[in-house]
């Protein structure tokens, strides 16, 4: 028998970090997050099973970060997490005033916004249509992108996009 659990993470409704260790350390918990001000949860807001934190496992210490990643959608009920929602929300409102894109330009880019989020046979396909799009519409544009997009986009369509 394996002595190895998830502890529960602790995440604003923005996407911040709270606490990772949120059963194993409860003294790094809070109400609001210190970076934006927005309310903390700890389970999923569709299913309420707790958000994966940190990986205990029996006699294994960690002196430093943990490396723990945001997770995109819940592991139970497979919906997206509130800051997933926003950041592809933002995306989709950033990709409505691009005006240098022609109409059916912002619709090819909209939709490729969902399937680089998810790991499936059509990141990759999206994530090269993204970057192309992103290239036309302009430098300044691509990285606005990434700063919204970057903690919820899979790591295959980073590479692809902002190598």
């Amino acid at each position: 028998m394996s002595d190895s659990w998830y502890d529960t993470a602790q995440i604003c409704l923005n996407g911040h970090i709270i606490n990772t260790r949120v059963i194993n350390s409860p003294q790094h918990n809070q109400k609001y997050c210190d970076k934006c001000g927005s309310s903390t949860i700890t389970n999923c807001q569709s299913c309420n099973t707790a958000i994966r934190g940190y990986y205990h496992v029996e006699g294994v210490y960690v002196i430093g970060s943990d490396h723990y990643s945001l997770p995109s959608f819940c592991h139970n009920c497979g919906k997206s997490y509130p800051w997933t929602e926003a950041k592809i929300k933002a995306a989709q409102e950033l990709t409505l005033e691009l005006n240098n894109l022609t109409k059916e330009e912002r619709e090819t880019l909209n939709k490729s916004l969902n399937d680089i989020i998810r790991d499936t046979p059509e990141t990759t396909f999206a994530a090269t249509k993204a970057k192309k799009l992103f290239a036309k519409a302009g430098k300044g544009v691509a990285e606005s992108f990434k700063n919204i997009l970057v903690d919820i986009i899979t790591e295959a369509a980073k590479k692809l996009i902002w190598p």
